[in-house]
C-alpha cells in the first residue's frame, strides 16, 4: 500500500499552512522585490478565502500566467537585484503560487519541502542567535504541516508538540555534525544578496556621516585579548577604527584615489601585503595602557563591502584579510556573512615614514577656484606659521577659539562648501571639520588626507566586549610630516571634546534626530538602569553566540576536537564521525522498527503489541486474550468516524499480523505480507504517536 496522495486535505492542516506560510515568508521581505510581496499577498488572502468559503480555487490557466510572468520578469531584473536574490525570490513565488494551487497532499509535501529551502535561504543572511531561534521554531511549524498531513483528526497541540519533539530528537545529529564535519569556507562564491545595509561609504559629502547617527544598526564587535585577562581596551580618545581613506577631493564629495580602487579589485590575484613592524617588542601589555601592541578579535556585521576595521597600525592572521598600503584592512570578499577575524595593532609604529612624489602631489591637489576663502586662509596659516606641525596646531586651535558649534543637523551650505561652513554657518559635524581641515592644510603646502570608520566603542562589563554601532561613524584627517609619518589630527576634539572623550552618546543624546530612524532600538533603554541591565544581558549571550558558533572556524573546531581526542588526526575525526553515524542510525532504525533487539521475543508480536498499547493510550484497549480480528472490528467501530484512516489501516495491520501468524503461506506471499505489515506498522506509529 502506497500513500494516498489524491485524498482531500485536512482541514487540520490547511490551518496549519496559514500559520506556516506567514511565518516562512516573512523574514524574507527585505530580499523580496515590491511586486513580489504583492503576488503572496494576494495568493494568501485568496487562500484565506477558501480555507473561510468564500472564494473558491484558481483556475490553473491563472496561476500557470502568473508563474510564467513572473518567471521571465525575473530573469530580465536578475542583474540588478543579484542572482541570489533572483533565486530566493523565485522560490518565494514558487512557494506562494504551489500554496494557492493546491488541491492534494502531494502539493502539501511539495510545499513542505520549499519551505525547508526557504528557511534555509534566510539563515544565510539571518544569523543571529534570536533569528535563528525564530527560523527553528519556523521549521517546527513547517514539520507541524507534514505530520498533519498523517494525523487527520488529531488536535493542533499534538501535531505541535510531536513535530518540536522531532526536532530536539535531531539537534544531537546536527550539533555533531557541526563539531566533527570538516569546516567548509564562507560562501565566498555565494552572490551577494543586495540587502540595503546602512553603513559608510566609499565616497563621503558633507551630511553622510551625520545621516548614520539616526541608526542603531550595529556595525561590529571588539573582544581585547589582554595578558592580565582583562577585557578592557584602549581608553576611548584612541578607539579610531579605520575603515577608508580618501585622498581626492572635487570640491564636493571626498572619494578613494583610483590607483587605490585597482589595488582593491587585484587583491584577490595578487595579495597585497604589509610588513609587521619588526623594531616593536612582542611583548603584550595591557591594551588599556600606552600599549605597543594591542591583540583583538572583531565580529563584523554584515555591510557586504569589502572593508573591514582596525587600530592603527592593523594587522590580521586570517588568510581571506590583507593589509592595504594605505593602513587599512580589506577583505578579499564581501562580507555577506558575520565575519569573525583576528587583528594585532602596532600603535606606536610611524606610518609612512617617507613619501614618494606621486602620492606627496595627489595629498597637495585642490579643485581649481574652489573655496577660495578657505584657501586664502591656508596661506596665510603658512605664512604665519612657517614649521608645518606648529601650523596644523594652530589651525586646530582656530576651531577652538572661534564661535563654531559641532551638531547633527547643520544648515545647508551652497556651491562653495567649505567657504560657507567656515565663514557663514559655523556649524557643522565631524565632516565638516575634517574636511575644512584637510582644505586649509592642503592650500598652505601641507599633504593631508580624510580618513573615515568609527570612534569609540559601547563597552559590555557582562560579557567583556565593546560595540561599535553606526551612529558612532566619524571622520578625521591624517597630516604628513617629514620624519613622522602620518599623524591623526581629529578637529572634534577641539570643539566637542566630550565626543571623544566620553563618547557619541554623552554629546548627542539630547537632540532629536539621535537614532531618528531607529525608534524601538534596545538602545533607548540606557537611561533606565535595570533595563539597560537586560539589553546588556541579551547582547552578552549573543555575543557569546557570534564567537563561539558563527565563529566556530577551523582552528577553533581543532581546539575542541584536541580536548576531547588528544592529538587530532584526519584519521581520528574520520573515525569518529563513522562510529557516531553508526550508533545515530543504529537508534533510528530501532526506533523505526527495522530491527528488534530483544531476541527473545518475536518482532512481528512485538510491532502489533507496540500498536495495540498506542491504541490503549487513545481509550481502545485490547481485552485479555481478545482475538486479533476481533480488535480491529472494535478498533474500527472506535475510530472509523473520527480517524478512518487509523481505522483503515489497523483493520489491514491485523489482517496481515493474522495471516503471518496462522495461515500456511509460500515464501514469496510471507515476504510480501512482511513488507506490507512493516509499511503499515510504520505509517500507524506515525499517525498514533502523541505527546
Amino acid at each position: 500500500m502506497t500513500d494516498n496522495f489524491d485524498a482531500i486535505i485536512s482541514r487540520n492542516t490547511l490551518f496549519w499552512l496559514l500559520i506556516t506560510n506567514v511565518a516562512i515568508l516573512s523574514p524574507l521581505h527585505q530580499q523580496a522585490t515590491l511586486w513580489s510581496i504583492g503576488i503572496c499577498a494576494i495568493c494568501f488572502v485568496w487562500r484565506v478565502g477558501i480555507f473561510l468559503g468564500k472564494v473558491a480555487a484558481p483556475p490553473k490557466l491563472l496561476v500557470t500566467t502568473l508563474a510564467i510572468g513572473a518567471a521571465t520578469t525575473l530573469a530580465l531584473v536578475s542583474s540588478q537585484i543579484g542572482l541570489l536574490n533572483a533565486l530566493v525570490n523565485l522560490l518565494i513565488l514558487g512557494y506562494a503560487l504551489k500554496y494557492i494551487e493546491m488541491r492534494e497532499l502531494r502539493d502539501v509535501k511539495a510545499i513542505v519541502l520549499v519551505g525547508y529551502f526557504l528557511i534555509g535561504l534566510t539563515l544565510l543572511d539571518q544569523q543571529s542567535m534570536l533569528n535563528t531561534l525564530h527560523l527553528l521554531a519556523v521549521a517546527v511549524l513547517n514539520t507541524g504541516v507534514l505530520i498533519s498531513v498523517y494525523q487527520d483528526k488529531s488536535n493542533k497541540v499534538a501535531n505541535l508538540s510531536f513535530s518540536l519533539k522531532i526536532i530536539l530528537q535531531s539537534l544531537p545529529l546536527a550539533i555533531l555534525l557541526f563539531v566533527v564535519f570538516p569546516r567548509l569556507g564562507p560562501l565566498w562564491l555565494v552572490p551577494n544578496m543586495k540587502t540595503a545595509k546602512t553603513g559608510l561609504s566609499d565616497e563621503m559629502s558633507f551630511g553622510d556621516i551625520s545621516k548614520l547617527t539616526r541608526s542603531a544598526e550595529l556595525a561590529f564587535r571588539v573582544g581585547f585579548d589582554n595578558p592580565d585577562g582583562s577585557t578592557l581596551g584602549p581608553s576611548n580618545q584612541d578607539l579610531y577604527w579605520r575603515t577608508l581613506v580618501m585622498e581626492n577631493y572635487d570640491g564636493k564629495t571626498w572619494r578613494q584615489d583610483p590607483s587605490i580602487q585597482q589595488i582593491q579589485r587585484q587583491a584577490y590575484f595578487n595579495k597585497p601585503m604589509r610588513q609587521a613592524p619588526i623594531n616593536v617588542s612582542n611583548t603584550n601589555v595591557n591594551a588599556g595602557a600606552s600599549s605597543k601592541k594591542i591583540d583583538y578579535v572583531i565580529i563584523s556585521e554584515p555591510s557586504h563591502q569589502k572593508w573591514l576595521y582596525g587600530l592603527d597600525e592593523a594587522f590580521s592572521s586570517n588568510d581571506q584579510v590583507v593589509e592595504l598600503a594605505d593602513y587599512r584592512l580589506y577583505s578579499l570578499r564581501p562580507v555577506d556573512q558575520r565575519m569573525s577575524y583576528r587583528v594585532t595593532s602596532y600603535p606606536e609604529t610611524i606610518m609612512d615614514l617617507k613619501l614618494d612624489s606621486n602620492t606627496k602631489q595627489l595629498n597637495l591637489a585642490l579643485p581649481a577656484n574652489s573655496n577660495p576663502k578657505t584657501r586664502k586662509l591656508g596661506l596665510q596659516f603658512a605664512k604665519d606659521y612657517p614649521e608645518p606641525q606648529a601650523r596644523i596646531n594652530a589651525m586646530m586651535n582656530y576651531f577652538a577659539e572661534q564661535a563654531y558649534y559641532y551638531t547633527l543637523s547643520p544648515p545647508s551650505v551652497g556651491e562653495q562648501q567649505i567657504d560657507d561652513f567656515l565663514f557663514e554657518n559655523r556649524a557643522g559635524f565631524c565632516a565638516h571639520y575634517a574636511s575644512a581641515l584637510v582644505f586649509m592644510a592642503r592650500a598652505s603646502g601641507i599633504p593631508t588626507r580624510m580618513v573615515t570608520g568609527y570612534q569609540g566603542g559601547d563597552y559590555n562589563a557582562k560579557a567583556g566586549y565593546y560595540s561599535v554601532y553606526q551612529y558612532m561613524a566619524h571622520a578625521w584627517t591624517e597630516v604628513w610630516f617629514e620624519g613622522q609619518g602620518w599623524q591623526r589630527f581629529d578637529p572634534t576634539a577641539m570643539i566637542a571634546p566630550q565626543r571623544v572623550l566620553d563618547g557619541f552618546d554623552a554629546t548627542f543624546d539630547s537632540q532629536s534626530s539621535y537614532l531618528q530612524d531607529s525608534p524601538f532600538s534596545t538602545l533607548h533603554m540606557k537611561q533606565y538602569p535595570w533595563l539597560n541591565e537586560l539589553r546588556q544581558q541579551f547582547a552578552s549571550v549573543d555575543y557569546y553566540w557570534s564567537v563561539w558558533v558563527l565563529g566556530f572556524d577551523e582552528q577553533r573546531k581543532q581546539q575542541v576536537l584536541a580536548k576531547l581526542l588528544g592529538d587530532v588526526s584526519s584519521t581520528k575525526i574520520a573515525l569518529l564521525m563513522i562510529f557516531s553515524f553508526i550508533i545515530i542510525a543504529l537508534v533510528i532504525a530501532y526506533y523505526a522498527g527495522l530491527f528488534n533487539i530483544d531476541r527473545q521475543q518475536d518482532p512481528l508480536n512485538k510491532r502489533y503489541q507496540l500498536i495495540c498499547q498506542r491504541l490503549a493510550k487513545k481509550g481502545i484497549a485490547r481485552q485479555q486474550g481478545q482475538a486479533a480480528s476481533d480488535y480491529a472490528a472494535a478498533v474500527n467501530a472506535h475510530l472509523s468516524a473520527l480517524t478512518p484512516q487509523v481505522a483503515a489501516d489497523f483493520t489491514a495491520l491485523s489482517d496481515a499480523y493474522v495471516a503471518l501468524k496462522y495461515q500456511p503461506l509460500s515464501e514469496s506471499q510471507t515476504q510480501q505480507q512482511q513488507q506490507h505489515f512493516k509499511r503499515l506498522y510504520r505509517r500507524l506509529r506515525l499517525r498514533l504517536l502523541r505527546n
